[in-house]
């Protein structure tokens, strides 16, 4: 196990339920990107195919809780587009 790859996802982790709980509270998506989140979804999904395949080991489990969370931020951002103000037609 990698202590510097753990410590990574530790970091990461730790800043995904700051960012849903602010988009959440703001029902915005001001300042992401969908494409973003969709490019770090897919690289925990190859850390996980990685450990897997290859080196399972306990990191595993941080990747599939980042994982986790990115998907949840993912629901966020899909209920903020649903949720916004539609603009007015002049008509």
């Amino acid at each position: 196990m990698s202590i510097f790859e753990a410590g990574m996802l530790i970091c990461f982790g730790a800043s995904w339920p700051i960012s849903i709980y602010k988009s959440y509270k703001a029902r915005s998506n001001a300042g992401k990107s969908f494409l973003f989140l969709a490019i770090v979804f897919s690289g925990y999904l190859l850390g996980i195919t990685h450990k897997i395949l290859y080196n399972f080991d306990a990191v595993f489990w941080l990747y599939l809780i980042n994982c986790l969370l990115m998907m949840v931020d993912m629901g966020v951002y899909v209920r903020n587009m649903r949720i916004k103000p539609k603009p007015a037609r002049d008509g």
